[in-house]
């Protein structure tokens, strides 16, 4: 999910839940659609000062409205109570942005505490690709860079995007850089924690690479087993770079021309 849209709906005083609309985890709402009524001592004694200020002076005073503010009391609420010119008991609560309930804690009945989660909504409209790449590639790639997604959930051709952040720091246990891909999202189509592909599209000179399958890693090391002729081979340590369609990029070990064996190395070995 975009951090930027995600929204918490908690109260700023101590509240009794009246009423809760009929919205569960999973459902679409919009922006401004009710979601509790509620009623707080704290804030009916606010309301109460903001329209005894507004009987007195004939409109409400700045300090008492700003209370009612500072409480979480939306503003449209207030307008309605300043143009009435009577308290209201029950003050509802609106959602802040249009988007999908994530969480419902709020319960008919139930008291609340100030702080405490009632909803948890986030506009899905836009959503991240969060990439894991290898720590030796990070150095090839910048923000901008073209990529391609494959979603294993979904059908279709892959989704074009671009890097929009490199994360500052790598995983100490994958030695993994992180990369941020933003997409749009207007159908609803790409889930939260779903599994994706990522091709990133680097334009560099050629390199040595070998299939995937000639590499050996043996966890403290990598190795390809060289083709010496004659029925002989032998076990060669490498450094590896990028990988992407089914290749591996061979730093230092082997050199362009060098016969590798490329499939059932395990035999060998």
């Amino acid at each position: 999910l975009d951090e930027r849209r995600v929204s918490v709906i908690s109260l700023r005083a101590d509240a009794f839940i009246e009423t809760v609309a009929d919205v569960t985890t999973g459902s679409t709402i919009a922006e401004g659609a009710p979601l509790v009524t509620l009623y707080s001592p704290e804030i009916a004694q606010a309301i109460a000062q903001f329209v005894t200020d507004l009987r007195a002076d004939g409109r409400p005073r700045e300090g008492s409205r700003q209370r009612l503010e500072n409480l979480g009391v939306p503003d449209e609420v207030i307008d309605r109570i300043a143009a009435e010119g009577r308290a209201s008991v029950s003050i509802p609560i609106m959602a802040p942005r249009g988007g999908v309930v994530l969480e419902r804690m709020a319960v008919e009945g139930m008291m609340s505490e100030a702080g405490e989660t009632l909803f948890r909504i986030a506009d899905t409209s836009t959503v991240w690709v969060i990439a894991e790449v290898p720590e030796a590639a990070l150095m090839d790639i910048v923000p901008g860079t073209e990529v391609r997604i494959t979603f294993r959930g979904l059908d279709g051709a892959p989704i074009t995007g671009r890097i929009d952040t490199i994360y500052p720091e790598v995983d100490m246990m994958t030695r993994t850089g992180k990369l941020r891909i933003e997409l749009p999202n207007p159908d609803g189509r790409l889930l939260a924690n779903m599994f994706a592909d990522v091709e990133i599209m680097l334009a560099s000179a050629p390199v040595v690479q070998v299939p995937e399958g000639a590499v050996i890693d043996t966890g403290d090391r990598q190795v390809v087993i060289l083709d010496l002729g004659d029925g002989r081979f032998r076990p060669e340590p490498v450094t590896v770079g990028r990988r992407g369609g089914g290749m591996v990029e061979i730093v230092s070990g082997v050199a362009a021309g060098d016969r590798v064996v490329s499939a059932a190395t395990f035999l060998i070995d």
